[in-house]
Parts: C-alpha cells; sequence; structure tokens
C-alpha cells in the first residue's frame, strides 16, 4: 500500500555520493530504496533503508529495482541516478597515466555505456509510468564536469557521462508539460569515492556530502517547478537561502546558455 512519505531510490548507493544521498534522503524523512551491485555494502546501510542488490549494466534490473520499490511503499517520487563506473577500474593510476583513446577496448567502452549512459535513461524509463500517473516526480542524475567530459585520457568516463546529460536535456524538454522536473546535479570537482583511484591526498578532495544541499532543496516542494538545470554541489552557499543558493549554483543542463542552436527549416 503506498505511503505518506516520499518514496526515492539511489542508485549506486553503496559508496561515496549515492551512499551519503541515500542516508541524506533517509534522515530527511524520506523511505529509500539503495541500488547497488555490491550486496555486501548494502547491508552496512541502516536497516530503514530497503536495499535492491542489481547490477544496473543487465537490461532485467531496472524492471527488478521499480517492482521492489512499488512492493516495498507503493509508489516512487524521486529517482536519483547515481550509479557510475570510474577509469579506475580499468587502471588505478589513469589520471597520472592516462588511457589513451587507442588503447581502449570495445568491451570497455560497451561496459562504461551501459553504467554511465544507459542504465540512467533506463532505469529513468521505468519510473517515469508510476510518476505519470501520479502526475509527480523528480529525476535527478549525476553526471560530471565539462572539463572531465573532453579531458585527455578520459574518453570512457567522460563522454558516457557527457551522453547521459545530453539524455537529461532530452528529457526534460520532453517533460516540459508535465508536473515532474529533470535535473543534473555534480560535485563540481574531485570528490573522495571509490572511483577516482589513486588520485592524490584525499583529504583536500571535496567530501561526498556536499551533495546533501542541493540534492535536498530539488526534492524539496521550493523547486516543484525547476527543471532542465544543472547544479554544481561545490558552488552551493550554505549560508544563503537555499532558492538563492540554487540561482548561484545553477545553470541550464547540457550548457544550452551558450549552446548555438542549429538553423532549421520553417
Amino acid at each position: 500500500m503506498p505511503t505518506e512519505r516520499q518514496t526515492a531510490i539511489v542508485t549506486g548507493a553503496a559508496s561515496g555520493m549515492g551512499r551519503a544521498m541515500a542516508l541524506g534522503l533517509s534522515e530527511a524523512g524520506f523511505d529509500v530504496v539503495a541500488v547497488d551491485r555490491n550486496e555486501v555494502a548494502l547491508g552496512t546501510l541502516p536497516a530503514a533503508i530497503k536495499s535492491v542488490a542489481a547490477d544496473l549494466a543487465r537490461p532485467e534490473s531496472f524492471a527488478t529495482v521499480v517492482d521492489a520499490t512499488i512492493s516495498a511503499f507503493g509508489r516512487i517520487d524521486v529517482l536519483v541516478n547515481n550509479a557510475g563506473i570510474g577509469q579506475a577500474e580499468i587502471r588505478k593510476d589513469q589520471r597520472g597515466n592516462p588511457i589513451r583513446f587507442w588503447e581502449i577496448t570495445p568491451e570497455q567502452w560497451q561496459r562504461f555505456l551501459a553504467v554511465n549512459a544507459t542504465a540512467p535513461i533506463l532505469m529513468t524509463r521505468a519510473v517515469l509510468p508510476h510518476m505519470l500517473k501520479a502526475n509527480r516526480g523528480r529525476i535527478i542524475t549525476v553526471t560530471t564536469s565539462l572539463g572531465t567530459m573532453v579531458r585527455e585520457g578520459y574518453l570512457l568516463y567522460g563522454s558516457s557521462k557527457a551522453a547521459a546529460e545530453s539524455a537529461m536535456a532530452v528529457l526534460a524538454a520532453d517533460l516540459k508539460d508535465t508536473a515532474l522536473t529533470v535535473n543534473v546535479l555534480v560535485p563540481g570537482g574531485v570528490t573522495d569515492t571509490p572511483l577516482v583511484g589513486e588520485a592524490g591526498d584525499r583529504s583536500k578532495m571535496l567530501r561526498p556530502e556536499i551533495m546533501l544541499p542541493p540534492l535536498l532543496w530539488l526534492v524539496s516542494g521550493e523547486a516543484a517547478g525547476v527543471s532542465g538545470r544543472r547544479f554544481i554541489a561545490a558552488d552551493w552557499d550554505t549560508r544563503l537561502p537555499p532558492t538563492q543558493a540554487a540561482e548561484r549554483a545553477g545553470a541550464p543542463v547540457a550548457w544550452l546558455s551558450i549552446a548555438r542552436m542549429p538553423i532549421e527549416p520553417n
């Protein structure tokens, strides 16, 4: 049966930013479904959070996640597409020893596309019927900074995350006449998570919890009409009222504010 509390799905929730966001949403009063392929790490989350072990590179996983969420809570209000695969999985020292374009295998490319680009699209597609029926829903996808998308040695991660950002721009446009919102959230710098591998002094990296203030605002009533935006968590000033902080930390998704739109026939 549906609960009065809102329900949020967070993918990649066993560690790093996903874990921080799952915990933050739970503490804020949401029923949370934490999704990750690491079943052991999921087991360390509080009992109040429902864990679903799933590899989002597998097509059957999306229905599994949705079915488990509806069975447990009867509703889906928020989807946080956070699951991702980092280049440290290919080479631990990849920041100092870049993975060049010509070194990448077709199998590596397909894996990164499946997790970083296709999974957010298919996970969103799986929850949309429930959100549209309820006439409510917040979709928040974690991509990456523009600098990472075009950085040397970052074809696998940068390009796959760029594809996810493009998809969210299209989705926001497709849903413009609905009550659903679609936004992108990025940390804004190297963050202390397992994805980064050997990346130097971790004490100087951003903390995963930096995502919480913009996330909690995006799922609040204040952000009901906000869609098609990207927010940089590192630019979020918690000393300001949230709406002002959002204005300073936000911009159009996929850098549409600086894009030259194509000439089209009448």
